[in-house]
C-alpha cells in the first residue's frame, strides 16, 4: 500500500503549480517543499528495483518529515547540485566515463511550465543516483572483479548508500566529498596525470635531455670490476669518484648507486649491471606498452587505474605487495620500499590469484603437503602409467623417486605398493614431503591463509629468478632469497635477528606467529610510472588487462586466456573442469610432474 499512496501524493502535486508562483507565506512555503519531497518518494517507489540498496537508501533518507531536498529549490538545480554534477563532469580524468551518469539539463528547467515540478523530482532524483554511481564506481564498483576471472579476488569496500546521502547532505563542498572518493595512492595520481597527457590534457611530458650517458653493451659490471664503462655509469648516476681515486673501479658508491636505481624501478637490487639494467639506464622514458599506442594506451591506463580502487587508501604503515606481471615482493615501511625480490607465479593455466589477506605465520623447513589437484592431475596418472591387466601392477617408483610419503585416514604412514591405485581415490590419502635439501616449499613459508590455498616459498628452482618471465608455478609464489624476507618481516614485528634465523633453521616445521598480522597484497599492474616520471610495463600474462577492458567497454569477455612468455592470445584452455585429464605423451606428463614437485 506504501507505493500506491506514495504515487497518489505525488500525482496530486505534479498537478500544482510550479515554484514560481509566490506563496503567501513560510508555512506555504515548507509546504510545498514537503509536497515535492513526497513526490520524490513517491516517484523511487515506482522505479523497479534493479538497484535495490541505492533505492531503498533513497527512499528512507526522503521518508523523513522535513527532510531537505539536496538538489533542487524554487529556481531550479542549487548550487550544491552544479558542484556535483560539475565534479561527476570530470569522471574521464579519473579513468571513469561522465557519459555513465545521467545529470539533469539545467537550460531546459522553465518555472512556468505546468510540468515544472516534474521536472525538479526527476532532477533530485537523477542528481542523487549518479552521486550514488559515482561514489561506487570510484571505489571499485564498475566491475564484478569475479564474473571476470574466478583469479581477480579483491576485496572491494563499496561506499553505504545511506552513509553517501548522510555525508554529502551536510557537507559544504559536494565536489571536494565526491572527490575524496577516488584512490589517493601517489601512483594512482601518477598514472592519472599520464592518463591527462595521453588525451592531451595535464602536464606536457618533459622534452627528453640531450646529454643523456649511454652505457653501451659489454660485460656485466659488478663490485670490484674495473672497466672503462665504469667512467660512463659513475656519469649517468652522478657517483664522481673521490679524488685520486680510479673512476674504472666499480667501488662501494657505484654498487650502492646501482643498487637505488634498480629499486626505485621495481627491478631486483642485486647491483649488478646487465643487459637489463642497462636497458633501464639507457631509457629517459621506458617504452609504452607492446600494444599500447593513442586509443590503447589510454585503456591500460585505464586499466591499471582501475585495479588501485581494488586496494584501500590505507594499505597500512608496513605491508607486503606482490606484483605478478612484474614477477615482484616489496615490502613498504611508511611508503618507502625497505626490500625487494623477485618471485615465481603461477603458468596462464594455473593462475596466481589476485587477492589481500593478513600474513600470519613463517614457517621454517616446513613439510610440503601435495594439493589434490596435482594428486589428481600430475601424480594420479603417472602412477597408473605400470597398471592394467598387462602392466603387471602400479608403478610407484615417481613418489620414491621424489621422496613422497602416503599418510592414511588412521594418521599412519602407508607402503604406496600395498594400495591398489586403480580403484583408491588418491584424494583419500595425505602426500607430503618431509623438510630437507629436496623439499619443493625450501627452507621458508609465509602463510597468509585464504580460500586459494597458495602462499609464498623457498624453492629449490634457483634459475628461474634469472628469467625475465617467470610464470612457472602452480600458482603460489616461489620467493628469491627468502630468508632475507623472513628476517626483515621478523625483525620488524619480533626485533629478530640473523642469529634467530639461523637458530629457525635448526628444526623442522618451526612454526613462528607473528604477534602484528602484516597485510599481503597480490597485485596485477601492467604499468608503473617510475619517479623519474618514466613508464615502466609488464606483460598482460593472464589477459585480465584485456576482459577488463573489453568489460568496461560491453564487449564480449573471453572466459581464460593462453599465454606465451611474450603475448596473450584469447582462448579457452583446458581445465579440470573440462571433463577429466588431458590427454598427454609420458614425456610431457613427467616434466610437469617434475616441475610440480621442484615449485608448487
Amino acid at each position: 500500500m506504501r507505493p500506491i499512496f506514495l504515487g497518489l501524493i505525488a500525482a496530486c502535486w505534479l498537478s500544482l503549480p510550479a515554484f514560481a508562483a509566490e506563496p503567501d507565506g513560510p508555512s506555504e512555503l515548507i509546504t510545498q517543499k514537503e509536497a515535492l519531497r513526497i513526490a520524490v518518494q513517491g516517484k523511487l517507489a515506482q522505479k523497479a528495483p534493479a538497484r535495490r540498496a541505492e533505492q531503498l537508501a533513497l527512499l528512507d533518507y526522503y521518508s523523513v518529515p522535513d527532510q531537505p531536498l539536496l538538489w533542487v529549490d524554487d529556481k531550479g538545480l542549487n548550487d550544491r547540485a552544479k558542484s556535483a554534477m560539475g565534479e561527476i563532469a570530470k569522471a574521464d580524468d579519473y579513468g571513469l566515463r561522465a557519459s555513465d551518469y545521467t545529470l539533469p539539463k539545467p537550460d531546459e528547467f522553465n518555472a512556468s511550465d505546468a510540468k515544472a515540478n516534474d521536472w525538479l523530482a526527476d532532477a533530485e532524483i537523477k542528481v542523487s543516483y549518479a552521486v550514488l554511481d559515482y561514489t561506487s564506481d570510484a571505489r571499485g564498483g564498475r566491475l564484478d572483479p569475479q564474473r571476470l576471472s574466478e583469479n581477480l579476488d579483491p576485496t572491494l569496500a563499496l561506499p553505504d548508500p545511506a552513509e553517501v546521502l548522510g555525508s554529502i547532505a551536510i557537507r559544504s563542498d559536494p565536489a571536494a566529498y565526491l572527490r575524496s572518493f577516488q584512490p589517493d595512492q601517489p601512483q594512482f595520481e601518477a598514472l592519472r596525470q599520464k592518463l591527462l597527457e595521453a588525451r592531451g590534457g595535464g602536464k606536457p611530458a618533459e622534452p627528453a635531455k640531450p646529454d643523456v650517458v649511454i652505457i653501451p653493451d659489454g660485460p656485466v659490471l659488478k663490485f670490484g670490476v674495473q672497466n672503462e664503462q665504469v667512467v660512463l655509469l659513475r656519469k649517468r648516476l652522478d657517483v664522481p669518484a673521490e679524488a685520486g681515486a680510479n673512476e674504472q673501479l666499480f667501488d662501494k658508491d657505484v654498487f650502492q648507486a646501482v643498487r637505488r636505481f634498480q629499486l626505485e624501478h621495481g627491478a631486483a637490487p642485486d647491483g649488478l649491471v646487465g643487459n637489463g639494467t642497462r636497458r633501464m639506464l639507457n631509457s629517459q622514458q621506458d617504452p609504452a606498452p607492446r600494444h599500447a599506442g593513442g586509443q590503447a594506451l589510454i585503456q591500460a591506463l585505464i586499466v591499471n587505474m582501475e585495479r588501485w580502487r581494488w586496494l584501500p587508501n590505507d594499505m597500512s604503515s608496513y605491508y607486503v605487495t606482490v606484483n605478478i606481471p612484474e614477477f615482484m615482493v616489496r615490502v613498504v615501511e611508511d611508503d618507502k620500499v625497505i626490500h625487494s625480490a623477485r618471485v615465481v607465479a603461477g603458468k596462464p593455466d594455473k593462475q596466481t590469484p589476485i587477492f589481500s589477506q593478513d600474513m600470519q605465520e613463517i614457517v621454517f623447513n616446513p613439510y610440503w603437503n601435495v594439493p589434490n589437484s596435482i594428486k589428481m592431475q600430475e601424480i594420479a596418472p603417472y602412477l597408473q602409467q605400470g597398471g592394467g591387466f598387462f602392466g603387471g601392477g602400479w608403478d610407484t617408483s615417481v613418489l620414491a623417486r621424489h621422496g613422497l610419503r602416503v599418510r592414511g585416514a588412521s594418521g599412519r604412514d602407508i607402503d604406496p605398493d600395498t594400495i591398489d591405485w586403480g580403484r583408491a581415490d588418491i584424494r583419500n590419502y595425505d602426500l607430503y614431503q618431509p623438510p630437507g635439501p629436496d623439499n619443493v616449499l625450501g627452507t621458508v613459508k609465509f602463510l597468509f591463509p585464504n580460500k586459494h590455498d597458495v602462499y609464498m616459498h623457498d624453492t629449490t628452482q634457483k634459475n628461474l629468478f634469472a628469467q625475465s618471465v617467470r610464470a612457472e608455478s602452480h600458482g603460489c609464489m616461489r620467493v628469491q632469497n627468502p630468508q632475507e624476507l623472513a628476517l626483515v618481516l621478523l625483525h620488524h614485528d619480533q626485533g629478530w635477528t640473523q642469529a634467530n634465523i639461523d637458530q629457525a633453521l635448526y628444526g623442522e616445521d618451526n612454526h613462528v606467529q607473528l604477534k602484528t598480522k602484516i597485510p599481503v597484497y597480490i597485485t596485477y599492474f601492467t604499468i608503473k610510472v617510475n619517479d623519474d616520471g618514466s613508464i615502466s610495463t609488464f606483460n598482460d600474462i593472464y589477459g585480465h588487462d584485456a576482459r577488463m577492458t573489453a568489460a568496461l567497454n560491453g564487449k564480449p569477455i573471453y572466459e581464460s586466456p593462453v599465454a606465451s612468455d611474450s603475448d596473450v592470445v584469447a582462448g579457452q584452455p583446458w581445465s579440470p573442469r573440462s571433463g577429466g585429464p588431458r590427454p598427454r605423451q609420458r614425456e610431457a606428463l613427467d616434466n610437469d610432474f617434475t616441475r610440480a614437485l621442484f615449485g608448487f
